[in-house]
């Protein structure tokens, strides 16, 4: 996949503020802490498309990104984060809900854990709800270049059963520092696009 362009289009709270032209799109779920936005930079070739902040939790909005003029990248406000008010939290899983639950151009999610760490309960429930759903999930273990690589099966197999996931082989490392499981990551989103 060649990233020609790539830009911030809109940041929303509610389906008013979606965009509204209909073109396919694919959300990246994950903890606050778990590097999406660095994820998303790392993708798309660009320092600072995506924000990425000091503080986790930063990301309060559904942010979209238009990529290559035909499809949409959503971040969605990361979970877990203890720090964020009860009242914000309850006000990011409605929208969550209310984006996942509904948008008919969604075509999958990519949820994002640590491949350092047991995936949380919240990482958990979230896989379970997509499933429930009938939303295509693809599972992406970042932080890859923080773990040896000689001990990567022995961590995928612990993500892989904490989520129901049947081969841990279908999880894909990446590293947003060193630039590893980017090309699978394209071929992997190319394969998304394609059945829309």
């Amino acid at each position: 996949m060649i990233i020609k362009t790539a830009e911030y289009i809109a940041s929303a709270v509610k389906p008013a503020q979606y965009p509204l032209d209909n073109s396919p799109e694919i959300a990246m779920a994950g903890r606050s802490n778990v590097g999406k936005s660095s994820l998303i930079n790392r993708f798309l070739g660009r320092r600072n498309l995506a924000r990425t902040g000091g503080t986790p939790g930063k990301t309060q909005t559904l942010n979209f990104y238009l990529i290559n003029e035909a499809w949409y990248f959503v971040d969605l406000p990361g979970y877990g984060y203890a720090k964020v008010a009860k009242e914000v939290k309850n006000q990011w899983g409605k929208m969550m809900q209310d984006y996942l639950g509904h948008r008919e151009n969604l075509l999958a999610v990519i949820q994002i854990v640590d491949m350092r760490h047991p995936p949380s309960t919240e990482d958990q429930e979230m896989q379970g709800w997509l499933r429930q759903k009938g939303i295509p999930v693809l599972v992406v273990a970042t932080k890859a270049d923080k773990v040896p690589r000689g001990k990567w099966p022995q961590h995928l197999k612990i993500i892989a059963q904490a989520l129901n996931i049947d081969d841990w082989q279908m999880i894909l490392p990446f590293s947003a520092e060193t630039g590893l499981g980017r090309e699978e990551l394209h071929e992997a989103v190319e394969q998304i696009l394609a059945g829309f």
